[in-house]
């Protein structure tokens, strides 16, 4: 995850003018960046071992303990960027790691379902604290000459994250208490701070630094009430009461956020940075990519367990071939997005993730793995390319003093686009009525990662024309109005 290009060491760092990342700051960064990632996969292999364990969960309270990390992770994001922005990147990224580590030992010791959703949930806002600090710390330190390099490198870790959790989460699932999971959590995120105190320089805060309570409840309340709408539709319907009136309420607040943003003097950021075609079509491009990313994710561990008869710890290895092309193909992407620009990579890599899933819905019982795993590369090959152009897109479409700001909306692209993804693909299968037998999910599985698939080509395309300049000019530094 280290490029020769990022070093020496540097001497404390005062502000972006310094330039200097050291190996041992990206590293530490990035290992930040795969634990917290780590824990939106890990806990989906311990369902089985949650629901039969002594805290009894009914069905909503596990569906709960699986999203109460995500709605929070991604609901305080866009805030905890702003706030790293004003107050300190590192001092928000250490807050972030002693939530994570409260939430894991609040969830290792729960005593009812309850408990262990609270536990989640403070995790989760560890999460949104660690993930756009440490984005931004790497945009500062990077300056705009290695600045691809260090964020694919981020977005590298995203990947592994992903891996790791379900490597994790299998090997807690079939050999340990679930418990485990959560226990070995809390040292590690010690160990992680200790690092990114030594490690980890301190940067320049911005100069529009003002606190904005009221903008924050509102957009983080938008955005959970959104996400608790896509998440749960499956589960009540999608024109079921309670889903229309949290989409409702969503719509309300996110529409009173833009009021008030655009008339306040400090608001957490201004709703017109989205003038930006190149912004905007980033935005959708990642959220797009994890959409496909995370049905996949969704429909992959099920089919391997129910149609294939794998174990929990083997599922989470056949994953690997996830993992190769997300570390194999950012080095390409950065070469060929510095000859071509940005729209190339993005429109390559979206359009195959998007047929990495079309094949990968021809998939049965009959299917070899290793022609499943093909199709798992292609999906891999196409995210490495397409990942980094389109993280750099986010980011140097605001002022770098921003760089917290644009990695949380770079990062709640990604959340939502996953809750989407997961939300679609849970609604497909049920709709067939897929089930625990192997022909009954096989038969669900093709017309859930075909649809998914489909969404992503079309959506592909928009993103393509959306990457285009009528100016001419290449790079995916694109400008937002500020104030």
């Amino acid at each position: 995850m280290s490029s020769p290009a990022l070093s020496p060491p540097p001497s404390a760092p005062t502000g972006p003018a310094s330039n200097v990342l050291a190996r041992s700051t990206l590293l530490a960064l990035c290992a930040c960046v795969l634990v917290a990632q780590s824990m939106v996969a890990a806990i989906n292999l311990l369902i089985p071992q949650l629901a039969a364990s002594s805290l009894h969960p009914s069905s909503t309270e596990l569906l709960w303990t699986v999203d109460a990390y995500v709605i929070v992770f991604a609901g305080l994001l866009i805030p905890a960027g702003a706030l790293g922005d004003r107050r300190g990147r590192k001092g928000v990224l250490l807050a972030g790691l002693a939530l994570f580590a409260a939430g894991a030992a609040l969830s290792a010791l729960a005593t009812s379902p309850a408990l262990l959703i609270a536990g989640r949930g403070v995790s989760g806002a560890g999460a949104a604290c660690v993930m756009p600090a440490t984005m931004s710390i790497l945009v500062q330190l990077a300056g705009p000459e290695h600045r691809a390099r260090a964020l694919a490198s981020w977005t590298l870790a995203v990947g592994l994250g992903g891996l790791a959790g379900n490597v994790g989460g299998g090997a807690v699932g079939q050999f340990l208490s679930w418990r485990a999971l959560f226990w070995l959590m809390v040292p590690l995120a010690a160990l992680l701070a200790w690092t990114v105190t030594v490690t980890v320089p301190r940067t320049g805060r911005s100069p529009q630094g003002h606190p904005d309570p009221r903008g924050t409840l509102l957009l983080v309340a938008a955005l959970v009430a959104l996400l608790a709408g896509i998440i749960e539709g499956p589960a009540y319907g999608w024109t079921s009461p309670r889903i229309l009136v949290l989409f409702a309420v969503g719509a309300a607040l996110t529409g009173l956020f833009t009021w008030y943003a655009l008339r306040s003097e400090a608001a957490l950021f201004d709703p017109r940075v989205f003038r930006s075609r190149r912004l905007r079509a980033a935005v959708l491009g990642t959220a797009t990519g994890f959409f496909g990313l995370f049905s996949l994710f969704y429909a992959n561990s099920q089919y391997l367990q129910y149609v294939k008869g794998y174990g929990p710890a083997v599922t989470g290895l056949a994953i690997v071939p996830l993992t190769i092309g997300m570390a194999l193909f950012p080095k390409v992407a950065t070469r060929w997005q510095a000859a071509s620009g940005p729209r190339p990579a993005v429109a390559t890599g979206l359009f195959l993730i998007g047929a990495g899933l079309v094949g990968a819905s021809t998939a049965g019982a009959a299917t070899p793995y290793a022609l499943y795993a093909c199709w798992l590369l292609v999906i891999s090959a196409g995210t490495g390319l397409c990942m980094p152009a389109l993280t750099v897109g986010v980011v140097s479409s605001l002022p770098a003093h921003r760089a917290g700001l644009g990695s949380g909306l770079g990062t709640s692209a990604r959340e939502i686009g996953a809750a989407l993804g997961v939300a679609v693909t849970g609604t497909v299968l049920a709709v067939h009525d897929a089930d625990a037998h192997a022909a009954s999910f096989a038969d669900a599985m093709s017309p859930a990662l075909r649809t998914v698939g489909t969404v992503v080509l079309v959506a592909t395309v928009l993103v393509t024309v959306g990457y285009r300049t009528g100016s001419g000019r290449r790079g995916g530094a694109g400008t937002a109005p500020t104030r």
